[in-house]
């Protein structure tokens, strides 16, 4: 935790205040109905993972019996904060999602319940329940458990009260999980009026209770919803006499047996009822509870259907697939004449698949290497890499088994991988390999790919990257030498073209920083512009502070987390901070210093943060092609004056949208990469 001596904002308020900027991108207006669904779900999911993640991580030091009493003092202090917005987000939250609904019903889209139902749509809910929901929802009775957490978390429950007859004058209670990973959230039911009507699938179950207990006489039944959140720590045996991926694998097994530390139900819901949930789930006093309304697990309104209304979607836009990428020609070859690259998902992520899939065939490579830290579910990456293994390439890929959440995932290809003979390795035991790296030898000269984001199909859909392609030895040897670094961790190796953390990385930003406010105080040009996804290390804000102070231009695109409050007059009123939220995730890492006027361009995987530059392997290249330097640049500063989707973040939360003629920086730029290859599209 940082000293308050400066302007700081502790990082998970930070990241509260980023989370509010895509709800209020959710309550905008000008933006279609069903991606304001999306921005909802996108909000609730994310909220999910912060309290699994990082509130649980604070909870978990509390118990620490050796911290200070200082560190006590703000994980508290977050802690009420944290509580404090989240039940004054929850309120708006839930506002916005009813707002989207009744705006859908002026299209035909209605949200109905149980309570709404003519016989037709009764009949068919009947043999929606005996042809599929029997068997799939059993009721579990309240006095037959004793402690909630044994059940899997972020899942939707219904709380059941069942009344048996007056005479009897006995009330029991059971839980009901809903089923909706095997049968989706949202159920159309037919109708006769031309509208579409759905369903939550919760309220469905709610029909079916007199079949969900059929036998129980005379029975009436009332049904609450609630979800509880656990700590995602994994518990990892490094006492254990078996293998990495063995540990890591009953590592994601222990996650079941995690904490509770929130809980969001039905505000409804009766007292005594809420009373036994809490008592079976161990809550603490700062543990999270919130009451809402009446449907819990918003994620679901990510996979809303459209019902045929593509007009309440954003417009389609193509992938642009490059020329180079569908030449007959050798890419390889083009890559060794000149520097390329790809910004997905402007640019189709085909791309770097043709790269890797050439490699894989080309007689002249003889090895491949890679870092993988997240994988597609059907992943052309893993495929393209098994195939240079048959062809007798001797491959490399070094996989990250603890990138959160994806361990499951990663574990399945790389026992596929080593199945057809891919030299696996599981990264370094205390540091995530995070770093986004491609090498290929051959005898007709190296080529490294070092790009922003992760290698894998789905995410360059939706997350702005880049990924570089070069052959300039003095990157490319390295990039090898990286490789090495991995093999052997800790060991002192310099690097001259990339900053690497561990290593030197951080030492050399606040170098970079530090050339800046040299200049600025000689009197010469002095500015930053930087891209990135996260600002929290202590040092490096304390640096900005000093620039800024300085008369040193500090231009900000930063998506999520920021500790450092911009505008703070004799402090940071020379730093300007923006984050942009649209229809894609920024997710790139620029960044570009003036240099006194001979400017100095990177991109990399590493973020601003104390474990990205302490605590994981992360790779920033220089960027010497000036096409690729030119479209760094257009990419900056299109973000930094987007007047449409772009917010001043001011470290408050009190974010507003810059002002000026409308100009929004995603659009502007797939506009401006059509026209550069208008015969490119896939």
């Amino acid at each position: 935790m940082a000293e308050k001596k400066i302007p700081y904002v502790e990082r998970d308020v930070s990241w509260m205040y980023f989370n509010y900027r895509i709800l209020k991108e959710a309550e905008k207006e000008s933006v279609p109905l069903l991606e304001r669904l999306n921005f909802l779900g996108i909000y609730s999911n994310n909220l999910d993972e912060f309290f699994r993640v990082r509130v649980a991580s604070l909870n978990r030091i509390l118990l620490d019996d050796g911290i200070n009493s200082h560190t006590v003092k703000i994980i508290k202090k977050t802690l009420r904060k944290i509580n404090s917005l989240n039940s004054e987000y929850s309120v708006e939250y839930t506002a916005a999602v009813q707002e989207v609904f009744q705006g859908l019903e002026k299209h035909g889209i209605f949200i109905d319940d149980e309570s709404h139902l003519d016989d037709a749509q009764k009949q068919f809910l009947t043999r929606f329940f005996y042809d599929k929901l029997n068997g799939s929802v059993n009721p579990i009775w309240i006095s037959n458990i004793d402690d909630i957490t044994t059940l899997e978390d972020n899942r939707i429950y219904l709380m059941v009260e069942e009344k048996e007859s007056i005479e009897r004058g006995k009330t029991e209670y059971a839980i009901v999980k809903i089923p909706d990973r095997t049968y989706g959230r949202w159920i159309r039911i037919p109708s006769d009026d031309g509208a579409a009507h759905i369903m939550y699938l919760d309220d469905v179950v709610r029909f079916c209770m007199p079949y969900i207990f059929i036998g129980l006489k005379d029975s009436t039944f009332r049904a609450f919803s609630f979800k509880f959140t656990k700590d995602a720590e994994m518990e990892i045996d490094n006492e254990a006499d078996y293998g990495i991926m063995e540990k890591i694998a009953a590592g994601v097994d222990s996650r079941k047996r995690g904490e509770a530390v929130r809980i969001v139900y039905d505000s409804a819901m009766p007292p005594e009822m809420f009373r036994r949930i809490r008592k079976r789930l161990s809550f603490k006093e700062l543990d999270t509870s919130l009451a809402g309304g009446r449907y819990q697990n918003h994620k679901d309104l990510m996979n809303f259907p459209n019902c045929g209304h593509k007009e309440l979607c954003y417009p389609s836009w193509k992938h642009v697939m490059k020329p180079e990428f569908i030449s007959s020609d050798s890419i390889l070859e083009a890559i060794r004449r000149k520097d390329r690259f790809i910004h997905v998902p402007y640019h189709s992520f085909n791309g770097y698949i043709r790269v890797l899939r050439e490699a894989s065939i080309q007689p002249e490579v003889k090895s491949i290497k890679t870092t993988l830290y997240r994988l597609a579910k059907d992943s052309k990456v893993v495929k393209a890499l098994i195939n240079a293994a048959r062809n007798g390439k001797k491959v490399t890929a070094v996989v990250e088994l603890l990138a959160r959440f994806d361990e499951e995932s990663n574990i399945k290809w790389s026992k596929r991988m080593q199945e057809e003979g891919v030299n696996v390795i599981f990264g370094v035991e205390g540091l995530k390999i995070h770093s986004k790296l491609l090498l290929i030898e051959s005898k007709r000269g190296n080529i490294a790919c070092i790009g922003t984001g992760n290698f894998h199909e789905d995410n360059a859909k939706v997350y702005t990257d880049y990924i570089m392609m070069t052959a300039r030895p003095k990157i490319v040897n390295e990039v090898e030498k990286v490789f090495r670094f991995i093999d052997r961790p800790f060991s002192p190796m310099q690097f001259r073209e990339l900053m690497v953390s561990p290593n030197s990385m951080k030492s050399r930003i606040l170098k970079l920083i530090a050339t800046e406010i040299k200049n600025a105080t000689e009197g010469r040009d002095a500015w930053m512009k930087i891209k990135i996804n996260h600002i929290t290390d202590p040092d490096i804000v304390k640096k900005l502070y000093e620039a800024s102070k300085a008369g040193v231009k500090v231009d900000i695109l930063n998506r999520g987390n920021c500790s450092l409050v911009p505008g703070v007059e004799r402090v940071s009123e020379n730093i300007r901070c923006v984050g942009i939220i649209d229809r894609y995730l920024e997710h790139s890492r620029i960044l570009i210093f003036c240099n006194g006027g001979q400017k100095l361009y990177f991109l990399g995987s590493a973020d601003w943060m104390q474990r990205n530059l302490s605590a994981r392997i992360e790779v920033m290249t220089p960027v010497y092609d000036d096409d690729l330097k030119k479209d760094l640049l257009r990419t900056v500063e299109y973000g930094l004056n987007d007047t449409t989707n772009g917010w001043l973040v001011t470290g408050t939360g009190d974010d507003v949208i810059q002002s000026g003629r409308p100009s929004r920086s995603q659009e502007k730029l797939y506009e401006e990469y059509l026209k550069e290859n208008e015969y490119g599209n896939d």
